[in-house]
């Protein structure tokens, strides 16, 4: 079986191995979209095969529409050639379920996908095209919040974006010119509304995106390399709606490609592009999904809602974004993060299965981040904190590792802990003293610096833009050493860059020493410290 339009006709192999196919006229559904599209997506990796594809491929089935999308990939185009046009804009959806068992879908919505860039010059006028027609209703992205920076880490704009604001829309290099151009495209063909939608997982992605394309067009407007009218164009006809995404779609895992392979499914070659991206024909993804709206579209838009899409006002797009990433299931993630480092775990849903640490989410979600937790009421922070712990971390399939999660420790810390001890030295019913386990992750993070596991065994931390500043504090600390340690961590646990607050205006930063001073006492201290604190 083989991933192709030709291939999907004769159904009979598929269904008998449990694959579902699309049950709409594709073909129909190509020369609709053709004719009026309604949906551009850029952004062809593995999060939009595995959810914005497969909700509209839910429409189409439903006969919510007659249309599907049209893909635009405009940074890694060997997604496009070795994936797309390889199986005819076909992708497998490979649900991985945490019972174990696998749901798989060959997802159909896609009618045409191309790379986007000047230097490709029929694919680019076909986009032009595009964006020039009515019906035209939304553009979305899944190009990773780095994808909205225009300048470099010294302030400076990238030199190949000054240049794409010298050169005007012409012949755009960085995908976010190309983009402001092709809106200029329709701006020129008859000022029809649109709305530019982020689905990237970063807070206020509408806004990064709407002040992107905004210097852009300001800054070609200002030389008049675009008419005057063009940016008033933008503030007032285009929409730049925020949302909240989340669903994990892990790089192509090896035993779902032996399960395909076992299935009879032919299509499994793995792809890692020159620019390392691994993709494959087939996308595995976790089963839970979220996707919640700013319900601002100028020009209307898909019936998303039919698919269990939330579209609400911009604030409860953000309570969601705050519930999430201050209490649900961020503080949870890097709390395993920084422990699974320590104790040897290279899994998180291994890490589940450990007591110990599992009883430590569970306290910081449910004891110490609820009574603070931002309620949006369209979602229900304890159905979501539930998910998460029982079905989402524990997941056997996904191969989520602490090593990755823990990432970038330093600048997580202040808003995934540090907006829960602010709520409750903000509360005077709570007394930020009744935090227990908060302080013990900041503890276990100190640890974690110094580079050495429970069992004594040296490993590499993760990277770390601050990796280089605070862990000198720690490098000379070893094994057995009996502290006190307050001048080695004081610059640290005062540090309100890093967590938000000083910890020693609040009172915090003692106990976290105490922790500290108990987890460097000797090899097996993490654990024996953790059975303390969580028995």
């Amino acid at each position: 079986m083989k991933l192709t339009a030709q291939a999907l006709q004769h159904k009979t192999p598929w269904e008998e191995k449990g694959f579902t196919l699309p049950s709409f006229d594709r073909q129909e559904m190509i020369t609709n979209t053709m004719q009026n599209p309604t949906w551009v997506h850029f952004g062809a990796g593995n999060i939009f095969r595995g959810f914005p594809a497969a909700l509209q491929q839910t429409l189409l089935e439903e006969k919510k529409t007659e249309t599907g999308i049209i893909v635009g990939e405009g940074f890694d185009y060997q997604i496009i050639d070795e994936i797309y046009a390889k199986h005819d804009n076909l992708t497998l959806l490979v649900t991985l379920k945490s019972d174990g068992t696998i749901e798989k879908k060959v997802v159909g919505s896609v009618a045409a996908a191309y790379k986007c860039d000047p230097q490709f010059e029929t694919e680019w006028n076909f986009f032009k095209e595009t964006f020039c027609k009515a019906s035209l209703q939304m553009v979305s992205f899944t190009i990773t919040e780095k994808g909205y920076s225009l300048k470099g880490g010294n302030g400076e704009f990238y030199p190949a974006m000054a240049a794409d604001l010298a050169n005007g829309p012409a012949k755009p290099s960085m995908f976010l010119s190309k983009l402001t151009s092709l809106v200029y495209e329709r701006y020129l063909a008859g000022k029809e509304k649109l709305a530019l939608v982020s689905m990237d997982n970063c807070s206020h992605n509408g806004e990064k995106l709407h002040n992107a394309v905004l210097t852009i067009a300001q800054a070609w407007e200002k030389i008049g390399l675009v008419e005057k009218g063009f940016v008033a164009y933008l503030e007032h006809s285009v929409t730049f709606p925020w949302s909240m995404i989340d669903k994990i779609t892990p790089r192509p895992d090896a035993e779902v490609q032996q399960m395909l392979q076992k299935d009879g499914f032919e299509d499994t070659t793995l792809v890692v592009t020159d620019k390392n991206t691994y993709i494959a024909p087939f996308v595995n993804a976790e089963e839970c999904e979220y996707l919640v709206i700013e319900d601002s579209f100028s020009n209307g838009r898909p019936a998303l809602e039919e698919t269990g899409v939330f579209f609400t006002d911009r604030n409860t797009v953000n309570k969601v974004e705050r519930m999430k990433v201050t209490t649900c299931l961020n503080p949870l993630h890097t709390a395993l993060a920084i422990y699974g480092c320590l104790l040897g775990y290279t899994l998180i849903s291994e890490e589940m299965k450990d007591p110990l640490l599992n009883r430590m989410v569970h306290t910081i979600g449910y004891t110490e981040g609820m009574p603070v937790v931002v309620d949006p009421k369209i979602l229900d922070p304890k159905q979501f904190i539930r998910e998460v712990l029982t079905m989402r971390f524990p997941n056997p399939f996904m191969p989520d590792t602490p090593q990755r999660i823990a990432t970038d420790t330093s600048q997580k810390l202040a808003i995934r802990f540090g907006e829960t001890i602010k709520a409750y030295m903000a509360d005077d019913k709570l007394d930020v003293s009744d935090l227990k386990i908060i302080p013990l992750v900041f503890a276990g993070w100190i640890r974690y610096l110094m580079g050495i596991d429970d069992a004594g065994k040296a490993f590499t931390p993760s990277p770390d833009p601050l990796l280089s500043d605070v862990a000198p504090h720690v490098k000379d600390l070893r094994l057995g050493d009996k502290g006190p340690f307050s001048e080695q961590l004081k610059p640290i646990l005062s540090d309100k860059a890093i967590f938000g607050v000083d910890l020693y205006a609040n009172g915090m930063a003692s106990l976290v020493e105490t922790y500290f001073t108990q987890m460097v006492s000797s090899k097996g201290a993490v654990r024996k410290t953790l059975e303390k604190y969580l028995n």
